[in-house]
């Protein structure tokens, strides 16, 4: 099923800012609320679907990136949230209530048993991927070797150095924050604050596994396969959720930013979505008419050279060009035909033009039909 709207599964328009939509995902959030609708499918996939469009829409470079490419400028085959799970969206925006857990005040102190915990986020990572001219036109998957931080293959990433190694903090319960109350002139008053014995994690290390020194970390490899969607550009971003660098004792990992780098095509030149080919005829062939072979994306064409044709006459090829990303319009190859004038004749050569110069044919009689440099520029932009 196609992904909905972002803008219309939270229900505010495009024009909306960042507190407009920070609110409209919080009524959302308490509405279909696991803890509010247990056992309800429907209502944790709302709840999911509310969460990945904040996600997007709450980040002003993955929105714009939206806004102008659709899902597939963040989300194509792995890339934003589609991926979340229900500890990434709690550990992501739990804070959107304004700390602790939200819905006790709800739901009579019905709050995730973490709710409270703080969860480390791993760094983003950033790659540069090269894309031919023709893996941009159709689209592509790439796999690349990362080097980044990951789990410890010997704790899993607790960072203990086994599973009797760690305890739920005694000083929090688990919930890695401690409430406190304080008599003043106004009357009491309760404070929440991150727990001082376990950082907010809600567990302690007793012993430190010894590979990463209780970090959780250590440096590897994953090979990630990368869909890159037809019609990418230079200089272009896409993100893919929880690909960058792991986080510590089971934290949530960031994400991985891929930069697209063109290559240049030998012969082939974009300019966005058109293709563009310079055509090198002679001028027997141009007087003549003939019938050449081109280079195309989707390799050799033959075209024909109508007879008189001048320099700078521009020939289009329809749909030959690059699809525009998230769509299904494509560009054009336009074939610019350049009349070729030798830099150098010999003596047979030179006594065939001298007699051929001052025929009738041969000077020129611009009519009304022929086009002007400019004209043909304007055209070309139409």
């Amino acid at each position: 099923m196609a992904k909905r709207d972002y803008y219309d599964v939270l229900g505010v328009a495009k024009s909306a800012d960042a507190a407009a939509i920070k609110s409209a995902y919080r009524k959302l959030a308490i509405k279909y609320h696991p803890d509010k609708n247990p056992d309800d499918k429907e209502a944790e996939d709302k709840f999911k679907e509310a969460a990945e469009a904040y996600e997007i829409l709450s980040n002003p470079e993955k929105r714009q990136r939206y806004d102008q490419f659709g899902h597939s400028g963040n989300s194509a085959s792995g890339f934003g949230g589609g991926g979340m799970n229900m500890d990434d969206i709690f550990s992501q925006f739990g804070d959107i209530f304004g700390g602790g857990s939200p819905f006790e005040s709800f739901f009579g102190g019905g709050a995730r048993s973490g709710g409270g915990r703080r969860v480390q986020r791993g760094s983003n990572l950033r790659i540069k991927v090269k894309l031919t001219l023709e893996e941009i036109a159709k689209g592509v998957e790439k796999k690349v070797k990362v080097n980044k931080q990951v789990h410890c293959h010997t704790c899993s990433g607790t960072g203990a150095k086994d599973k009797s190694a760690y305890h739920t903090c005694n000083t929090c319960g688990g919930s890695g924050s401690v409430r406190r109350v304080t008599n003043t002139i106004l009357g009491q008053m309760q404070t929440t604050s991150t727990c001082p014995t376990c950082n907010g994690e809600g567990v302690e290390i007793t012993s430190k596994c010894t590979t990463c020194k209780g970090e959780g970390l250590e440096r590897g490899e994953e090979t990630i396969a990368i869909n890159i969607p037809a019609g990418v550009s230079e200089g272009m971003q896409l993100s893919m959720s929880g690909k960058g660098n792991a986080a510590p004792r089971g934290g949530v990992p960031g994400d991985l930013i891929i930069l697209i780098e063109e290559v240049q095509h030998e012969t082939l030149k974009r300019d966005g979505i058109n293709v563009i080919y310079d055509l090198y005829i002679n001028f027997a062939d141009a007087a003549l008419g003939t019938s050449v072979e081109i280079p195309t994306i989707d390799g050799k064409a033959k075209i024909k050279i109508e007879p008189g044709t001048q320099g700078g006459k521009i020939l289009r090829l329809k749909g030959k060009g690059v699809p525009e990303v998230n769509s299904y319009h494509k560009g054009d190859q336009l074939v610019y035909v350049n009349v070729w004038t030798p830099k150098a004749v010999s003596a047979e050569e030179r006594s065939l033009l001298e007699k051929l110069k001052d025929s009738a044919n041969f000077k020129p009689q611009p009519g009304k039909s022929e086009k002007s440099f400019f004209e043909r520029i304007k055209e070309y932009f139409e």
